[in-house]
């Protein structure tokens, strides 16, 4: 079976986004990324992808008049390199309904709460506030909603009583490392299909014992 062709849309330092090139450096990985795209020109991001050997572009918004404007820039660019299926990695840009649309079910995002709880932004804080018992991240295909979408998968961390947002935020990073080559390995393999707004696993799930899947 021939690999999907993955795009990487960043923003920032891209340390998810070396986690995906780390996975799809191994050949037997089912996924394997073609181009990085950036909308910050000169983030490290960046770099980690040229180091990897991957082909980067920079689509700067400010360059643009308007967010659909940018959006099919954004979109022209990762098709010129055949890209099919797209990764979200700190992409700090909201979508138009026509780029979400144009890429139904082939785009996914990874948010660090265990969603629904929590969406938006100050998730690690807002998790302590609320004396939360476990926290984590989630892998969710995009939908135009923000931070909505069927849910591929989600790690949980224990929240420690001595947590600060900063120690929470570095333990839930660690598990979206995990988490996310191992989500988009379930659907490169065409393991998952969608009903509604869920995900149903067609096999058994090949993400660690500390991760938890939906349904």
């Amino acid at each position: 079976m021939a690999r999907l062709k993955v795009g990487v849309l960043i923003s920032g330092r891209g340390s998810n986004l070396q986690a995906l090139l780390d996975a799809a450096a191994d050949p037997a990985f089912p996924a394997e990324v073609v181009l990085v795209v950036s909308n910050v020109p000169n983030v490290t991001g960046l770099a980690r992808a040229q180091k990897a050997g991957v082909a980067t572009a920079t689509v700067n918004h400010r360059e643009y008049k308007n967010r659909l404007d940018f959006d099919h820039a954004v979109t022209e660019t990762l098709e010129n390199s055949g890209v099919e299926f797209v990764c979200l990695a700190g992409f700090m840009r909201l979508v138009t309904k026509e780029f979400v649309a144009h890429w139904h079910n082939r785009m996914i995002n990874i948010h660090p709460a265990l969603l629904p709880l929590f969406p938006g932004l100050d998730t690690h804080q807002r998790a302590l506030d609320e004396g939360c018992k476990l926290h984590g991240c989630t892998v969710h295909f995009v939908r135009h909603e923000m931070d909505s979408g069927p849910i591929v998968g989600q790690a949980a961390v224990p929240v420690l009583p001595d947590d600060t947002e900063n120690s929470l935020a570095i333990r839930v990073l660690g598990a979206e490392h995990r988490l996310y080559p191992e989500c988009l390995k379930l659907i490169a393999e065409q393991k998952i299909t969608i009903s509604g707004n869920r995900l149903i696993h067609r096999h058994t799930s090949q993400i660690t014992e500390d991760m938890i899947c939906n349904p």
